[in-house]
């Protein structure tokens, strides 16, 4: 099981390399990542975008980009739908988004023409390696599905269940995050946790141990759950964190970066491939991170 993002960069050295398609990849953390990519046998990049903005950029911080194609389409709408076709013909196994509102490269990614939609439900999977744990951390949903329903959720937890799959993690144990962990029917969240918990029970929700309702101490913190007498096998050791709705879920992975100087990388699962999604404010490391995390899953 990968514990790390050192291991994951260098299994994925192993697995790759992949080709990338960057939607509006006018961004200097967005070309140093997909350079860094490059230089480590991770990945090959195809870069869509306002060509002269990309050059100058490169130009300005020593990048040599002359090793990637780079096609032309500077409008933002177009230059997204041209990366996504890009992955839906085969000629890319890996799309991400450079500088551009999550909302249009994903109307892309959905367009039922060229898109890369499914039946599935698509979901942000955050992966932390926090310093003083001995395993990394899975936390959904931080960036897309506002207020998840209980179905949704289902979802929502078999994607991150895919993503650790793909890092090594054959059975991963899964939190429902609540702020309590017993039931109160006045907090949707623990009742959702509770049915979450019955459907793993009886086999429709498998391929993980879940429990809930849990908080997020007694969740990652063997600690917190046996001081508060919690014996479930999932407390204390959950892998996969399961927010009960958006906020929390951001607020949660943008502690982990500025408080807690943890390492992060997101990606979009339940399209045809893995879409490489961060913040525009992450660093190149944390882009190169979850390049590498999608070059894991396109393997898989």
């Amino acid at each position: 099981m990968i514990k790390s993002f050192e291991e994951i960069i260098q299994t994925a050295q192993q697995k790759g390399p992949k080709t990338i398609a960057v939607a509006v990849a006018q961004d200097l953390e967005v070309l140093l990542a997909v350079k860094n990519a490059k230089d480590l046998g991770i990945a090959e990049a195809i870069l869509v975008g306002d060509v002269k903005r990309i050059r100058q950029i490169a130009q300005e911080n020593f990048l040599d980009i002359s090793v990637f194609t780079i096609i032309e389409q500077p409008d933002i709408v177009q230059a997204c739908r041209t990366a996504v076709k890009l992955v839906s013909e085969g000629k890319a196994q890996v799309l991400m988004k450079g500088l551009v509102d999550t909302a249009i490269i994903l109307k892309a990614v959905l367009d039922k023409d060229i898109g890369l939609r499914t039946e599935n439900v698509l979901s942000h999977v955050a992966v932390a390696d926090i310093a003083g744990y001995d395993r990394l951390f899975y936390i959904t949903d931080a960036a897309m599905n506002i207020e998840p329903d209980l179905i949704t959720k289902k979802q929502i937890i078999q994607n991150g269940v895919q993503v650790a799959n793909a890092l090594g993690n054959d059975n991963p144990k899964v939190a429902c995050i609540c702020a309590v962990e017993k039931v109160n029917p006045k907090m949707k969240a623990t009742v959702d946790a509770e049915a979450l918990v019955k459907m793993n029970e009886c086999g429709d929700l498998s391929g993980c141990l879940v429990a809930g309702p849990l908080a997020l101490d007694n969740a990652v913190s063997l600690e917190a759950a046996q001081h508060k007498g919690i014996t479930n096998p999932v407390a204390g050791n959950a892998d996969i964190l399961v927010m009960p709705f958006i906020e929390p879920g951001n607020m949660l992975y943008k502690s982990i970066v500025f408080f807690a100087k943890g390492k992060i990388a997101g990606i979009v699962v339940g399209a045809k491939a893995p879409i490489v999604l961060t913040s525009r404010a992450d660093s190149d490391i944390a882009k190169l991170n979850s390049i590498a995390i999608g070059i894991l899953m396109a393997s898989k």
